[in-house]
């Protein structure tokens, strides 16, 4: 059986959404028999990359919120991130496109390391705050799951795996996801947002009977 997940190293409900279907996974007596294949999605891909500024500043100018306001947004995040066993750090996370990140996705699915990179593009985003839009921290996040530099430079300096990140998004538009994560299992049943670890069980014993 394969489930599909579409989704953003910038989201914070991504990273959440991932361990929930972990645990779920866990718990499912057939886990070996599961293929999970990551899908790029960009929430923002107009986003312009930006150290000058911080996350919170970044809402009150752009989302129409006050300090206080966003400071609960994040703090909420946060804590849903914590219930799950992660530490979020999303005041100091830096805004950054992730579209060069997508395309690393690509190459490491490419080796069969989809899922390591993303756990390791997650962790540097949101609980170390580093910039995923910069070449160097791709390029050591690559490397610390096994893929090797010079290949992964010369894919951040050519257009290599842009076709890929793009087949993936216009999947997601012909199949009508709006949002993510989005979590598709073997092509018939779906379940949207990171919603509690016995949804995604449900739908993996579901699938998997059907």
């Amino acid at each position: 059986m394969e489930v599909k997940i579409w989704s953003d190293v910038r989201c914070p409900f991504c990273y959440i959404g991932k361990r929930k279907f972990e645990a779920a996974l866990e718990q499912f007596q057939h886990k070996d028999e599961v293929k999970i294949t990551w899908k790029s999605f960009q929430l923002d891909p107009t986003l312009e990359t930006r150290t000058d500024i911080n996350t919170i500043d970044y809402f009150v100018e752009n989302k129409g919120v006050t300090e206080e306001q966003a400071r609960q947004m994040l703090s909420g995040a946060t804590q849903m991130a914590k219930d799950v066993g992660l530490d979020f750090n999303l005041e100091k996370s830096v805004l950054a496109n992730s579209f060069k990140a997508h395309k690393l996705i690509q190459l490491a699915k490419s080796k069969g390391l989809g899922n390591e990179i993303e756990e390791a593009l997650f962790k540097a985003y949101f609980e170390e705050a580093k910039n995923i839009d910069d070449p160097e921290v791709l390029v050591n996040t690559a490397t610390s799951i096994g893929l090797d530099e010079s290949e992964v430079r010369q894919m951040l300096e050519s257009d290599a795996f842009e076709y890929e990140v793009k087949q993936d998004e216009l999947e997601a538009r012909n199949i009508g996801v709006r949002g993510v994560p989005f979590f598709v299992f073997d092509d018939r049943y779906a379940v949207s947002g990171a919603q509690p670890t016995e949804a995604f069980l449900q739908t993996l014993e579901k699938a998997f009977d059907n």
